[in-house]
C-alpha cells in the first residue's frame, strides 16, 4: 500500500486545540502525544498528556483541550501513580445529582463550554502530590465534512510551553486513491516541512515532532512555545458512478460525491434583516458579501432581493435573470441598503416563499436564504407560528438556509426552521471577517447538479437519512446502515435523482465501489453510530410528543451503547479519594446552558464597596432614600462626567422593569445631588402581569452565558459567564473589542488579536490595547475604550473569586445588555388569578419569595413565581448568548 509522508515538526489536528495554562515555576508538561487515525473521513482521535509537579508541596494541575463542536469525546481518563480514574458516560438524568451537588460546593460542574466558531473546550483539574506525576487521556470522535471539494483538518497550537517529547501523529486511510493534499496555516514553514508522495496514494501520514528549540523559532512562537494553526486539506478520487460503498462487520457506509454532471440554474431569493440591529458593522459587511455573490450568479439564474425591517421591501416583484444589467442594478440597491426599525421575519420569508413560488421554471433548482441577527420583534413573534407558516408555505418545494449573524441571535429557532424545510442553518460570527463567512456559504450552495435525491438499498436496515433536496458541487451526501443478516450478496444500492429536466439514476459499479477491510471494521460500525445520533438530534428538535420522546430514546440508547458524550449524555468524570467527581456536559450549538433541578435561589441585594479612588465610597450611597421609596432613577452622568445608559434593549417592552444579574450586574445611578450608587440584584427578574396583583418573577441559572452589554457603534460587546451558586459574580468575562478578544477569569486576562496573544496575572501592569488601555492591580482590571470605561472588580470570598463588571460611557450611542437595563420599579396592578398574562403570553404561577429589591432594609415585596425553563420559553428574557 503507497502512501504520503508528511513530516513537519509542529502541532496540532483536526481542529483539536490542544493547551495547557501552567505556572512554570510550579509543574512541566514533559510528555504530550496526539495520535488521530482517519478511516473513510471518520476521526478518532487520542490526546495524552504527561505533566509532573515540581514543588515540594500537592498542586493542582490543569488538562485543556480544544476540540471540534461537532465531535463527540466518548473516553477520558487520568493515571495517578498507577492507579487509573475513568470517566464513566451515563443518562444525564442519573448524572444530574453529581451535577446538582457539584453546583451547590460552588464547582463549576460542566467542564465543556463553546469557545469560539467551531471549538469546544474540555478543563479539567487534579491534584498532584509533590514531584508525583499524572497522566491525562482524551478521546473524541467526529466525522469530517467535505465542502468546496476538500476535507478540512485544521488545527491550532498553543501548548504555552516547550515539550521535550511532543509527537503528533496522523494517518489517514481513504479508498479510493488521495488525488491531493496541502498543509497551510500560520505553522507551515517550508524549512520544517516536507511532503512526499508514493504511486497509490491511498493513505496520508503525518508527523508532527518538533524539537523543543523548533517550538520556539516558528513564525508565530516564542519562549511560551508554539502558537498559530495548521491546515491540513485533501480529497479522494471521484467518477461519475454510483460512488463508494465500504462494507465490513455487517454495516456499510456509502459515499455519494459524483463528478461530470452539468450545473442547474438556480432561482434565489435573498432575504436581508435591515433593522436596527444591524446597525455598524454587520450592515457593511452584509452590503459587500452582496455585491460579491451578486457578481457570482450565473447568466442563466434568476434570483430576487427582498429586505426586511418591521415591514418588506422587495426589491422587484419577481425574479430576474442574472444577465450584466439586472446584476449592476441589484449592486446599486445593495450598496444602498440602510438599517432602522424592527424585525418581522415572519412577513419577509412568507413573501420570500410565494416569489418563489410564482416564478417556476423547469429544470432548475430554487433557494431561499434568510440572513438575520435577531428575533421577531413586530408582526407575528411567536416562533412556533413562524415556523408553521413558513413550512406551509414552502411545502417541501426548495430548502430555506438560515444564517444568523452574530453571537446573541436565536439559533435554535433558525435551525429547527431550516430542518424543517430541508435546508441548514449556520451562524455567522460577528467579526472583522463575516463578509468572508457570508459569501463562503454562498460559495457552498451556489451550484446545484441534482435535486430529489434519493438512495435506496436492497437488503438493507437501520439506514440513517437517504433522501436529499438537492446536491451540490463540491459536497458529498454520506449515509451508512446495517446489511440485512450481513449477506453482502443480496445487498443492492442505487441512487435516482433529478438532474435539470430528467431523471437520471447511479447504480453502476466499478472496481473500487465495493471494499472490505478489517482496517475499517470497528470505525464503520462507530461512524454509522454518529451519524444516526447526529440526525437524530436535528430530527428531535423538529418534532413534538411521542415522536419527539422516542427520538430522544433511541440516542439515548445509542450515546450509552457508544459512549458518545451527547445533549442527552453526561461522563461523570472520576477523581482521586478526597476530591469530587466532575460531569460532562455537551452542549449544543445555540442551546441554553442546562438549567440545574432543585428549585431556584433567593434572591440578595447588596452594595459595592472597593478601594478605588475614582469612585468614592462616600458617593455609593446617596439615592438610598429614593430606592426606599421603590424607585430608582436613571442616571445621566456617571463618574468622570461619563454618561451612563441604563437603557437596554428592553425599553420598547414596558413590562420589562427588573434585570440586573445574579452577582455581578452593576448599574451606576445618580440623584440630583451627583452623588453615584451601585447596586446589586441578584438573580431574579420581575416582569408587570395584566392580570395579576403581583409581578411575574423568576430566577437566572448559574452557568448561563450573558450578554452585558453591546455598542455595534463602536464594535464593543461585553459576555460573561455566571458562577455557581451560592457564589454572588461572574466566573469569566469576555470582551470583544473590534477584532479584539480580551478574555478575564478569577486567575489570569488574556488579549488577543488573532495574531499575537499575551496573558497577564491579576498584578499590577498596564499595556495597550486596541483604541485604549488596560490598567491592571490585583484586584482590580479598569479598561478604557475610547469613552468607555469598564471596571472589573475581583473579590475574594470563601476562598473562591469572583469578578463584578461596572461600565459607563460618555457618548450617546445605543446599547444593549444587562449592564444598560432601567432598574426596578415596582407598580400594583390588577386582581390576581390562577394564571398572569406577560407580553401577550399566559403564564401558570404560585406565589413566590418575598424578596428586597433595595440596598438597604426597605419594604419587601412579593410576586408570582414561575420556572426558569418557562421564561426562557416564553421569551421573558432576551439576554442570553450561546457562545462568550
Amino acid at each position: 500500500m503507497g502512501k504520503i509522508v508528511v513530516q513537519l515538526a509542529l502541532l496540532g489536528l483536526m481542529l483539536a486545540v490542544v493547551y495547557t495554562l501552567p505556572n512554570k515555576e510550579d509543574w512541566d508538561i514533559y510528555k504530550y502525544h496526539i495520535n488521530s487515525t482517519v478511516t473513510d473521513g471518520y476521526a478518532i482521535t487520542i490526546i495524552t498528556s504527561r505533566v509532573v509537579n515540581r514543588r515540594d508541596q500537592p498542586t493542582e494541575i490543569e488538562f485543556h483541550v480544544k476540540i471540534p463542536k461537532n465531535a463527540f469525546i466518548s473516553q477520558f481518563k487520568m493515571s495517578i501513580e498507577g492507579q487509573m480514574y475513568d470517566g464513566v458516560v451515563k443518562a444525564k438524568e442519573e448524572a444530574q445529582q453529581q451535577y446538582s451537588e457539584a453546583m451547590s460546593r460552588g464547582q463549576s460542574a460542566g467542564l465543556v463550554s463553546s469557545v469560539g466558531r467551531s471549538l469546544e473546550e474540555f478543563t479539567t483539574s487534579v491534584t498532584v502530590a509533590a514531584h508525583q506525576k499524572v497522566t491525562f487521556e482524551l478521546t473524541h470522535e467526529e466525522l469530517l465534512k467535505r465542502r468546496l471539494g476538500q476535507y478540512e483538518l485544521q488545527i491550532y497550537a498553543r501548548p504555552m510551553q516547550p515539550v521535550n517529547d511532543f509527537k503528533i501523529d496522523v494517518s489517514i486511510y481513504e479508498q479510493p486513491d488521495i488525488v491531493f493534499s496541502e498543509v497551510k496555516g500560520g505553522l507551515n514553514n517550508p524549512i520544517l516541512a516536507t511532503i512526499g508522495a508514493a504511486e497509490s496514494q491511498n493513505q496520508l501520514d503525518v508527523h508532527f515532532h518538533p524539537t523543543v528549540e523548533q517550538q520556539t523559532l516558528c513564525g508565530a512562537c516564542g519562549d511560551d512555545g508554539l502558537n498559530g494553526d495548521l491546515v491540513i486539506v485533501y480529497d479522494v478520487f471521484r467518477d461519475e458512478t454510483l460512488g463508494h460503498l465500504k462494507e465490513s462487520d455487517g454495516f456499510f457506509v456509502h459515499h455519494f460525491a459524483p463528478t461530470g454532471l452539468a450545473r442547474i440554474s438556480k432561482n434565489v431569493i435573498f432575504v436581508i434583516d435591515q433593522s436596527g440591529s444591524m446597525q455598524g458593522r454587520k450592515m457593511r459587511q452584509t452590503r459587500a458579501a452582496l455585491v460579491h455573490i451578486l457578481a457570482d450568479l450565473a447568466m442563466d439564474d434568476y434570483f430576487g432581493l427582498i429586505t426586511f425591517n418591521h415591514a418588506v421591501h422587495p426589491w422587484k416583484r419577481e425574479l430576474v435573470q442574472a444577465n450584466e444589467h439586472n446584476v449592476g442594478i441589484a449592486k446599486e440597491f445593495a450598496r444602498t441598503i440602510e438599517d432602522h426599525g424592527s424585525t418581522d421575519i415572519n412577513s419577509a420569508l412568507l413573501d420570500g416563499a410565494k416569489m418563489l413560488n410564482q416564478n417556476p421554471r423547469d429544470g432548475s433548482a430554487s433557494i431561499l436564504i434568510l440572513l438575520t441577527d435577531g428575533d421577531p420583534t413586530t408582526g407575528e413573534r411567536n416562533p412556533v407560528i413562524i415556523q408553521k407558516n413558513v413550512m406551509r408555505a414552502i411545502n417541501k418545494k426548495f430548502p430555506l438556509y438560515c444564517l444568523g449573524f452574530g453571537h446573541d441571535v436565536n439559533f435554535e429557532f433558525l435551525e429547527k426552521m431550516s430542518l424543517e424545510n430541508s435546508g441548514v442553518a449556520r451562524r455567522i460570527y460577528d467579526d472583522t471577517d463575516a463578509d468572508l463567512q457570508l459569501k463562503g456559504f454562498y460559495a457552498e450552495v451556489a451550484t446545484p447538479l441534482l435535486t430529489n435525491v434519493m438512495l435506496i438499498y436492497e437488503g438493507g436496515a437501520n439506514l440513517t437519512q437517504t433522501n436529499f433536496s438537492h446536491y451540490y458541487n463540491g459536497s458529498e451526501i454520506v449515509v451508512a446502515g446495517q446489511i440485512t443478516d450481513n449477506n453482502i450478496e443480496t445487498f443492492s444500492p442505487r441512487v435516482v435523482a433529478i438532474s435539470g429536466n430528467k431523471h437520471v439514476e447511479f447504480s453502476e459499479t466499478n472496481s473500487s465501489t465495493v471494499m472490505t477491510a478489517s482496517l475499517s471494521e470497528s470505525n464503520t460500525r462507530r461512524l454509522w453510530a454518529y451519524l444516526t445520533v447526529k440526525q437524530l438530534l436535528d430530527k428531535e428538535l423538529q418534532l413534538d410528543g411521542e415522536e419527539k420522546e422516542r427520538a430522544k430514546q433511541e440516542v439515548l440508547e445509542l450515546s450509552l451503547k457508544y459512549r458518545f458524550v451527547t445533549p442527552h449524555t453526561s461522563m461523570v468524570v472520576t477523581k482521586p479519594p478526597g476530591e469530587n467527581a466532575q460531569v460532562l456536559h455537551k452542549p449544543k450549538e445555540g442551546e441554553k446552558h442546562p438549567l440545574p433541578r432543585g428549585g431556584f435561589f433567593r434572591s440578595v441585594v447588596s452594595s459595592l464597596h472597593y478601594d478605588d479612588p475614582s469612585f468614592p465610597a462616600q458617593r455609593l450611597h446617596g439615592t438610598a432614600n429614593r430606592r426606599r421609596q421603590g424607585t430608582m432613577h436613571p442616571s445621566s452622568r456617571g463618574p468622570a462626567g461619563r454618561r451612563v445608559h441604563p437603557q437596554g434593549s428592553m425599553d420598547s417592552d414596558p413590562s420589562f422593569t427588573a434585570a440586573i444579574l445574579h452577582g455581578g450586574g452593576h448599574v451606576l445611578h445618580q440623584d440630583s445631588m451627583d452623588s453615584v450608587s451601585i447596586t446589586t440584584v441578584l438573580q431574579r427578574f420581575v416582569r408587570k402581569t395584566v392580570n395579576g396583583s403581583l409581578p411575574l418573577c423568576y430566577d437566572l441559572n448559574e452557568f448561563m452565558l450573558l450578554k452585558l452589554l453591546h455598542n455595534p457603534n463602536r464594535e464593543l460587546s461585553i459576555n460573561g459567564q455566571l458562577e455557581s451558586y451560592p457564589s454572588v459574580g461572574f466566573k469569566r468575562i469576555v470582551i470583544h473589542n473590534q477584532n479584539q478578544r480580551i478574555d478575564i477569569n478569577q486567575r489570569h486576562i488574556r488579549v488577543n488579536d488573532g495574531q499575537n496573544a499575551t496573558k497577564i496575572r491579576w498584578e499590577p501592569n498596564i499595556i495597550d490595547i486596541q483604541r485604549g488601555k488596560l490598567i491592571q492591580s490585583h484586584n482590580k482590571t479598569t479598561i478604557m475604550i475610547e469613552d468607555s470605561l469598564l471596571i472589573i472588580m475581583r473579590h475574594e470570598k470563601k476562598g473562591k473569586s469572583l469578578l463584578w463588571p461596572i461600565f459607563s460611557q460618555v457618548s450617546n450611542d445605543p446599547v444593549e445588555g444587562l449592564l444598560a437595563v432601567k432598574p426596578l420599579v415596582y407598580e400594583s396592578v390588577s386582581a390576581p388569578s390562577g394564571t398572569v398574562t406577560v407580553s401577550g403570553k399566559t403564564f401558570t404561577v404560585s406565589e413566590g419569595d418575598i424578596f428586597d429589591y433595595s440596598v438597604t432594609s426597605a419594604p419587601r415585596i412579593k410576586c408570582w413565581l414561575t420556572s426558569a425553563e418557562n421564561a426562557l420559553e416564553g421569551r421573558l428574557f432576551d439576554f442570553l448568548v450561546s457562545d462568550l
